[in-house]
């Protein structure tokens, strides 16, 4: 009874800071809750059926979910040995790589596409282009989303390494293993969670990526678009409604992907191998 008393006690004293704490929170998902509830309310199903049968829309959406995986997949080869690097080994200048990995998170968008641009007008640059055209084609669209959105793979990654345990690791080295083995059979299983989460924020991050894409690609139609470009063509031309209709197909998009990834993570889609 005297514990039951000290722990009601307890509960009482406790529930100011909880509140406080959950009006907190809950503001900012109030916040983005009512942004797509206002979009919702804004356009009718009519506007975005429209939408969809636009061809220029319909080109929009191909080239967006086709360069958003592609980017993904990109992402991920170069994100799962850098974060390895710099998880699992100390060699100088590790700090600096570490903040020259960061810099495409902190730049303005726009500043990360005049660079591309800027790079492509170099010697090495040129020559490129010469044998292979890249600024304003689709090449260009896949490696402006990638410049992004590889940066927050590559975080994530060096995350979920970091909080692995290599002990299993140093046990599989001892008993016969070479690194190779280790990384493949015990490290990479323990990092499928990781690995899913950097390949959802990667698609997730090239799907909205708009100021690289615009310097870099430009937003020609049928050629270069996609939906964030869209959505800013729809607006310089005062079409309010399918640039709203646009916004709404990258909302869900985005949203079903990341529930898509957070279920088969759960369940455990990627088997761990014994």
């Amino acid at each position: 009874m005297i514990k039951d008393n000290r722990k009601s006690l307890k509960n009482r004293r406790d529930w100011p800071f909880l509140l406080i704490m959950g009006i907190i929170a809950s503001t900012y998902i109030i916040l983005i809750v009512s942004m797509m509830l206002a979009d919702l309310t804004f356009t009718t199903p009519s506007h975005v059926l429209a939408a969809f049968k636009s061809p220029e829309i319909q080109y929009a959406l191909k080239l967006s979910l086709i360069s958003c995986t592609i980017t993904m997949i990109i992402s991920l080869i170069v994100a799962i040995p850098t974060g390895y690097f710099m998880a699992r080994y100390d060699f100088p200048g590790k700090r600096l790589l570490d903040a020259i990995l960061d810099i495409p998170i902190i730049l303005p968008p726009l500043v990360i596409g005049l660079s591309l641009l800027i790079l492509f007008q170099t010697a090495p640059g040129r020559f490129i282009e010469s044998h292979l055209r890249i600024t304003y084609t689709i090449y260009s669209v896949v490696i402006a989303q990638f410049m992004v959105a590889c940066a927050f793979a590559v975080r994530t990654m060096n995350v979920t390494f970091s909080q692995i345990n290599s002990r299993q690791e140093n046990v599989a080295l001892t008993l016969g293993c070479n690194k190779s083995q280790a990384f493949w059979l015990i490290l990479l299983p323990q990092a499928k969670n990781g690995i899913l989460t950097a390949g959802s924020l990667s698609w997730a991050r090239a799907l909205g990526e708009f100021g690289p894409i615009l310097i870099f690609s430009g937003a020609t139609r049928m050629r270069t678009e996609v939906l964030p470009t869209t959505v800013f063509l729809e607006l310089s031309v005062g079409n309010i409604e399918a640039a709203v209709a646009v916004s709404l197909i990258m909302i869900f998009a985005g949203f079903g992907v990341l529930m898509v990834v957070r279920y088969f993570g759960n369940i455990g889609f990627f088997k761990t191998i014994d």
